[in-house]
């Protein structure tokens, strides 16, 4: 469900609303959601929220972990600033965030395979944060952003929010649907200030939205006092490898990860595809409930 504010709207096709003024707020009720309408919200919509996953105290040592480490700021705007591999710093509390079962076992569920972590970030929009252009993750041959790992055909992004956001506290911009697109429009390399029908997501601290990589999205501008801070996570299928070699874990850091969180560190070039697959053959299964239409019904 969709909410604007102010309230001037111009048009309304079922459960979007057109604004003249300020953005539309997504007013979804996540806590209520089953699994499979959150798979269907996710897969359809391009983003889900799942709250609450996070403990008051969990929250705390994150926040106390990555205040720690030496940010960079981006190249248009040093009020966004971020960290990379988070998971070789000294972060117990989020690198085990990394194995959270309540996630992994959804991400698992969804993608129907093995998990393969790709990357760990501490992102922190600052009071004066402009707000990010309007992106995908995707990047089909690849781009010097985030280089050939964005190859990788199927891919989401967990964004846990160590603040709660609020409509001044630089939270998330989705366009809904934007993945679904076959329009010149959604080149995944194409970029936009903003869009007419893009959507504010907030949500309270402790509470993570996931977003497939396709999807435009972006945060709006901090205009609060105070830092708006996230932990984000990427994850793949095992089978959804890049479209060309990657440099890999390196393996002794690798070997110094807790066991539970060590098993998403795989070869970030593993692919499990059959290029010679055959027309027809005599084994092919009859039954794939991971394509059922009916999956969305629970």
């Amino acid at each position: 469900m969709w909410n604007e504010i102010p309230c001037h709207a111009t048009e309304a096709r079922g459960k979007f609303v057109s604004a003249v003024d300020g953005p539309r707020i997504d007013t979804t009720d996540w806590s209520s959601m089953s699994e499979a309408e959150q798979v269907r919200h996710l897969e359809v919509e391009g983003f889900v929220v799942i709250p609450d996953l996070l403990s008051a105290e969990r929250l705390r040592e994150m926040r106390r972990e990555l205040a720690a480490l030496p940010t960079e700021g981006m190249d248009y705007s040093e009020h966004q600033r971020s960290c990379v591999d988070v998971q070789w710093t000294d972060s117990p509390s989020c690198i085990a965030v990394i194995g959270l079962p309540e996630m992994v076992g959804f991400l698992e569920r969804l993608f129907g395979d093995e998990l393969i972590c790709t990357s760990s970030m501490y992102a922190v929009s600052r009071p004066g944060h402009p707000g990010m252009a309007i992106h995908t993750d995707a990047q089909p041959y690849g781009s010097r952003i985030f280089g050939p790992q964005a190859s990788a055909p199927k891919l989401v992004r967990v964004l846990y929010y160590l603040d709660d956001l609020t409509p001044e506290h630089a939270p998330l911009k989705v366009v809904p649907h934007s993945h679904l697109s076959l329009h010149a429009d959604a080149n995944p390399y194409r970029r936009y200030l903003a869009h007419p029908e893009e959507v504010m997501v907030t949500c309270r601290a402790g509470s993570a939205a996931i977003i497939n990589q396709s999807v435009f999205h972006a945060n709006y501008p901090n205009t609060s006092e105070t830092d708006r801070e996230l932990f984000a996570i990427a994850y793949r299928p095992a089978w959804a490898g890049p479209i060309a070699q990657v440099e890999e874990w390196p393996a002794e850091k690798v070997a110094g990860l807790p066991e539970h969180v060590r098993r998403y560190f795989g070869s970030l070039n593993t692919r499990k595809i059959d290029f010679d697959v055959r027309n027809r053959s005599d084994d092919m299964a009859t039954t794939a409930p991971g394509i059922n239409p009916s999956r969305w019904d629970g």
